[in-house]
Formats: C-alpha cells, sequence, structure tokens
C-alpha cells in the first residue's frame, strides 16, 4: 500500500431490505450487515484539508441505503455487487471490498456473508 492511500471503513451498516427466495423472504424485509472498505489516495486532501480533494463516505453511504431500502434481491451476489459498484464508482478508487452479512439465514449458523471485491486496473 502506498503511504498516500487512505482507506475508509464502513463498519456494521445494518439495514433491512427484501433479500432471498422462499416465499417468507420475498413477502418480508430482512435485517442485512454491510461492511465496506475503500481504498483511495488521499494526498490533496491531507494536504489541503478540502472537502472537494477527498471522498465523501457520507454520500456514498446514504446511496448504500437508498439502494438497499428501496430494492428487492434475490441473491446475495447480486446485492452485493450493487454496494460494490457504489463503493468503486469514483475515480479516485484504487481498491474496494463489500461484504453483506444475512443474519440467521442458515439455522445453525450467525449469518451467512458475501464478499466482493473491485481493483482498479493498472494502466
Amino acid at each position: 500500500m502506498k503511504p498516500e492511500t487512505a482507506i475508509i471503513r464502513i463498519k456494521n451498516l445494518r439495514l433491512r431490505t427484501f433479500i432471498g427466495i422462499k416465499d417468507e423472504e420475498i413477502e418480508n424485509r430482512q435485517d442485512v450487515i454491510v461492511n465496506v472498505e475503500i481504498h483511495y489516495c488521499a494526498a490533496q486532501a491531507r494536504r489541503s484539508d478540502n472537502m472537494d480533494h477527498a471522498l465523501n463516505y457520507r454520500t456514498i453511504t446514504k446511496a448504500i441505503i437508498a439502494l438497499i431500502e428501496n430494492n428487492r434481491f434475490s441473491l446475495l451476489e447480486h446485492l452485493t455487487d450493487k454496494v460494490l459498484a457504489i463503493a468503486s464508482d469514483h475515480e479516485w478508487v484504487e481498491f474496494a471490498k463489500v461484504e453483506v452479512d444475512k443474519p440467521h439465514a442458515l439455522r445453525y449458523a450467525d449469518s451467512v456473508s458475501m464478499e466482493l471485491c473491485y481493483q482498479k486496473q493498472k494502466n
């Protein structure tokens, strides 16, 4: 990791959405827990203390909340991919990782989670 790289972590964002393929899942919202990690070059922000030189984690979080709360998903893979698209949308993002947990998806497990990553292609 380069010394100018900043890491934004959005931890345990707890939301409710329609996720799954069983009738009960289609009819009732369920809890999901979202964790996001975003790496970007923050050299300008560190020098300037200017918001225009930083990624706005509040804007990113609001977009994730709107996506999850206003849509339905059959697959955890699809939901996670959509969140990753938001997390990696800005041109400054070099790497992003998203994990979405679906608590109580399995009888004897705390949760099931899906993790996907984005890596910016080097020119």
